[in-house]
């Protein structure tokens, strides 16, 4: 079984930083894309960031220049640093990953559990 286990929230003031960890384990063949995504209270679920194998990424405009996603493929494994945060970034974070488990030849969509970073004005 494939599991992403996501650790790093916490509560810091605006203006702090934090580093959000995301490790995928179990039978895992390649991963293709590795993402954050958040959910405020009363929100819809939404996309922060995302990174490919290759190192492409993409990130929502209200985190361009603040939070940097990176990954790193030996550990399956992804991060979020996020700087510069704001009372808007509180929400619970979501790690996302399209894996291909041994034993499968398609890809197939995991979620974490998710952490919560709470940031106080």
């Amino acid at each position: 079984q494939v599991q992403l286990v996501e650790s790093g929230g916490g509560l810091v003031q605006a203006g702090e930083s934090l580093r959000l960890s995301c490790a995928a384990s179990g039978s895992i063949v390649s991963i293709a894309v590795m993402g954050w995504y958040r959910q405020a209270p009363g929100k819809q679920r939404e996309l922060v960031a995302g990174i490919t194998s290759g190192g492409l990424r993409n990130y929502d405009d209200s985190v361009k220049g603040r939070f940097t996603i990176s990954r790193d493929n030996a550990k399956n494994t992804a991060y979020l640093q996020m700087n510069s945060l704001k009372p808007e970034d509180t929400a619970a974070y979501y790690c996302n990953a399209v894996i291909v488990a041994v034993g499968l030849s398609y890809a197939t969509n995991y979620w974490g559990k998710g952490t919560l970073v709470t940031v106080s004005s």
